[in-house]
């Protein structure tokens, strides 16, 4: 299992999230498809290769190529979205609410996937880029179909273990190669 793989190289001082990976591994509020999607577009947000590497050869086993497609796309078009509307919310002028974005963003009407898998994908991939004006938007798109604060957090939760686990590695591996 892959997984297990990334958690025999966190080092000892990680333990907690070693331990997080292997509980989030066995989530069961979302379905599988939800579940891995947040793993594989989590992953994929951070861009720490061997931690990509890793946890999709685990989405792999569990996630169809649509999935698979659709949750690197959700890593990529909220890539560009987050930093676009944390911008606005951050400037003091607010004219800039007002004008269109002109950002293509076509995935986001036919992700390839049921539309709150791919919001839950983005909801992670937002909080990991930090982008308050994303998370409100996907978190309110999810609860106005229903779905649970409970699910919204799983998702919240996988993209913060990806996130620390994939800093570690990345940390760990740059003081091995100094």
């Amino acid at each position: 299992m892959s997984l297990d793989a990334l958690r025999e190289q966190l080092p000892s001082y990680a333990k907690d999230i070693s331990l997080n990976l292997s509980s989030l591994a066995g989530e069961s509020l979302l379905t599988d498809q939800q579940k891995w999607g947040c793993f594989l577009a989590s992953a994929h947000a951070i861009g720490v290769a061997p931690v990509v590497r890793l946890i999709e050869a685990q989405a792999a086993t569990v996630l169809s190529p649509e999935a698979m497609n659709a949750a690197k796309a959700a890593a990529a078009i909220m890539g560009m979205n987050n930093i676009y509307y944390r911008s606005l919310h951050l400037m003091k002028n607010h004219e800039y609410t007002t004008l269109p974005a002109r950002l293509r963003m076509n995935i986001l009407a036919n992700p390839g996937v049921e539309k709150l898998d791919f919001e839950l994908w983005s909801t992670a991939v937002s909080a990991i880029n930090g982008c308050g004006a994303c998370l409100d938007a996907h978190e309110g798109e999810l609860r106005k179909h229903g779905v649970p604060n409970t699910h919204v957090q799983a998702a919240l939760r996988i993209g913060a273990v990806v996130h620390a686990a994939s800093r570690i590695i990345a940390s760990e591996a740059a003081l091995a190669s100094a």
